[in-house]
């Protein structure tokens, strides 16, 4: 199923700064999908409230942020959304293991946070692994998406490692194909690598 992920920048968790909740809540009237947001954000919790309010049905946060984090993943859950947690390619799985009984959404992410454009970290795949290994030994009912430099040439790779949900940002604004077929050949190459399994 198709949604929207809106990366949210705080310019000091990573250099660049995006938008606030106010920009998501006028786009959410516009647009017939789900939305998540990517807080990559420094202390998340005061303004979780306002990503829920803006039309977020699901909120990321990030391991490397919270202080607090099993307690982060419950109110966003209490709010009524679901609940996710991100980890930056230099945190292992083990510093989330713990509060996956809380959590809807694990993301891996296959870049460092902050820029669009950056090149897929291959071995992130390994990560991406671990993750699917120990959701499945758990039988927990988590969504694994991988985001950064998810494209024609990374897709598959990503799928065979273990993630069901898959983030694309610039694979789906270059080349000639309309964003309709890009986003069709994306889904393909990833269906074809899980039914390969």
């Amino acid at each position: 199923m198709d949604r929207i992920q809106w990366d949210v920048m705080d310019g000091r968790f990573v250099p660049n700064i995006t938008f606030g909740p106010d920009v998501i809540a006028a786009n959410r009237k516009r647009v017939g999908i789900g939305f998540e947001a990517h807080l990559m954000v420094e202390d998340p919790d005061p303004m979780l409230p306002r990503w829920v309010e803006a039309g977020c049905q699901i909120v990321i946060v990030h391991a490397e942020a919270c202080r607090h984090l099993h307690r982060t993943l419950s109110l966003i859950r209490n709010l009524g959304a679901r609940a996710g947690v991100a980890l930056n390619p230099a945190t292992p799985l083990d510093a989330v293991v713990n509060v996956l009984d809380v959590t809807d959404l694990l993301l891996v992410m296959t870049v460092n946070p902050g820029f669009g454009g950056q090149r897929y970290l291959s071995s992130m795949e390994t990560k991406i692994a671990e993750a699917r290994d120990e959701i499945d030994r758990r039988g927990l009912d988590i969504e694994l998406e991988v985001d950064g430099g998810i494209g024609a040439a990374t897709i598959a790779g990503a799928a065979a490692a273990g993630a069901t949900v898959f983030c694309a940002g610039s694979a789906l604004f270059t080349g000639a194909e309309t964003m309709a077929e890009r986003t069709a050949a994306l889904r393909a190459a990833a269906t074809e690598r899980l039914v390969m399994q």
